[in-house]
């Protein structure tokens, strides 16, 4: 079955710093009409990066939605129109300090597909050569190594909640080990 819903008006009714929100009169298929609200942003980041040891490079950072600190891949959102990886090696390089020989692209996700159009680009960068950090201003967070066999268990026991995580560490998992678990 066919379904669409076409847009009879877009009202932004908010612009802020990193998400724009939009109110959109809709019209059903059926010629009903409808309202959706929905969040335009730009896009994100996220690397898993292992090195020669298959240690995987996590940040550790106070998320002030959740009122508390969560352990992630390494991540940062993109500009309007910026090249996936090219963000990816910048924020590889400002939250670890380290530069990658390989830069594999593992895909993307849609995390929250109902109220937002955010994709995050995924990607597994091996070869690793560490320098400094260079955190953004207002950023404050610790760098862990995680065996990446831990992380996948941290993944299925429910001890990394973030989508973009659990996603990035279950595809390098896959990509390193196949099936083998």
């Amino acid at each position: 079955m066919y379904q669409k819903e076409k847009e009879l008006s877009s009202e932004q009714i908010f612009d802020g710093v990193v998400v724009k929100l939009f109110r959109d009169e809709i019209e059903l298929e059926d010629g009903s009409r409808g309202v959706r609200e929905f969040i335009k942003h730009p896009g994100g980041v996220c690397i898993a990066a292992v090195d020669e040891d298959e240690q995987l490079y996590m940040v550790e950072q106070f998320r002030y939605p959740f009122g508390k600190v969560l352990t992630e891949v390494p991540a940062g959102k993109l500009e309007f129109g910026e090249d996936p990886e090219e963000c990816g090696r910048r924020e590889l390089k400002e939250e670890v300090g380290a530069t990658a020989d390989s830069f594999e692209y593992l895909g993307c996700i849609y995390p929250t597909v109902a109220y937002d159009t955010e994709i995050i680009y995924m990607f597994l960068a091996r070869g690793l050569h560490f320098g400094e950090q260079h955190l953004d201003d207002g950023e404050f967070l610790d760098v862990k190594k995680v065996p990446l066999k831990e992380a996948f268990r941290m993944v299925m026991d429910n001890r990394l909640p973030d989508a973009k995580t659990q996603m990035a560490v279950l595809k390098a998992y896959m990509k390193l080990h196949g099936s083998e678990v």
